[in-house]
């Protein structure tokens, strides 16, 4: 036997349905898009957070979006590197990368995260494609820089391969292992080849987790987070020097996407609890987006209209029950 009471959600019926027509809208703009998800950070790091985010991907796939997930692994590299007794140096935020460094970095990415992050996909249906960047020349690249040794630059990414596995009803997880046009192969920093792949793909999102709320006017001023911002907005913030030193590379990288044809890029926690659906199916989000055109931030700063009409719905549900109890 199961009561009723033990049944029902803490939410009320009439916060429920507000949250469901304050989706539909976003639903309809995700279906038949692609939506290029850069993950890393404690969400990836932590199997709580791993599963959310996994079971997320998966409910965007089955509204009828085309996730393409790609990724890091700076933490699992970090470990095995400690493991073989070679040096961890960063120069610039970028991993110096020598030869030795560069047969671990792609047997933890290609042979270790990223079947790790396809099994988690494919624990809720069998929907996912593990892709290292060399399959295919889905990633070309050059030397970046000698110092940094097998750190590469991006100089194309093979769309048609992650279109047809996407065509095909998979979603593309994508390991940042780049095929070399000198015959070798090349790290490459994951936010980077995000809004690469994005703009190649034409987007419709780009979408980076990380372990803060977003983008800040002011890191030190937690109330200075900023929700919405344009692509000029953006471009003014990095110029000017205005930006956490973290935090560049992902703007950078947002800034690539958007000047691709990207129509929305986000910064959001993955630290938070289906941040992902929040950010994607809600009015309000929980991150950073920045946009593309004006049209599309100040259609972002405004309710939709099935929004609208889930507030009223709700006042209108909550003076009838008002009147009732009178």
């Amino acid at each position: 036997m199961k009561y009723a009471r033990d049944a029902h959600p803490s939410l009320s019926n009439e916060q429920t349905a507000q949250l469901l027509f304050e989706a539909l809208p976003w639903f309809k703009n995700l279906t038949g898009k692609v939506v290029v998800i850069k993950y890393g950070g404690a969400a990836m790091v932590d199997e709580r957070l791993r599963s959310d985010v996994m079971s997320d991907i998966l409910l965007l796939k089955l509204i009828g979006a085309k996730p393409v997930i790609v990724h890091g692994g700076g933490a699992a590299i970090n470990e095995a590197l400690s493991h073989y007794d070679l040096p961890v140096e960063f120069k610039n935020g970028q991993r110096v990368t020598s030869e030795k460094t560069m047969e671990i970095v792609s047997e933890v990415l290609v042979g270790k995260v990223n079947q790790e992050l396809v099994a988690a996909i494919n624990r809720h249906g069998n929907v996912a494609v593990g892709v290292s960047g060399s399959d295919a020349g889905t990633i070309m690249a050059e030397q970046l820089d000698p110092d940094l040794g097998r750190v590469g630059k991006i100089t194309r990414i093979n769309a048609d391969y992650l279109e047809s596995i996407m065509d095909n009803e998979y979603i593309p997880v994508v390991a940042t292992v780049a095929q070399g046009e000198d015959g070798g192969f090349f790290n490459i920093n994951a936010d980077v080849a995000a809004g690469h792949i994005a703009a190649a793909l034409g987007a419709d999102k780009a979408i980076f987790l990380t372990d803060v709320d977003g983008l800040y006017e002011d890191f030190s001023d937690k109330s200075s987070l900023i929700s919405n911002l344009t692509l000029e907005e953006t471009e003014q913030m990095l110029a000017a020097g205005e930006v956490d030193k973290g935090m560049i590379p992902k703007l950078q990288s947002c800034v690539y996407a958007l000047r691709g044809g990207v129509f929305r890029a986000h910064i959001i926690n993955g630290t938070t609890p289906h941040s992902l659906l929040l950010e994607l199916l809600t009015d309000a989000g929980v991150g950073t987006v920045m946009h593309s055109t004006d049209t599309a931030y100040e259609y972002d700063r405004h309710p939709h209209p099935l929004g609208a009409f889930a507030s009223r719905l709700a006042e209108n549900i909550d003076d009838a029950a008002e009147t009732a109890a009178e």
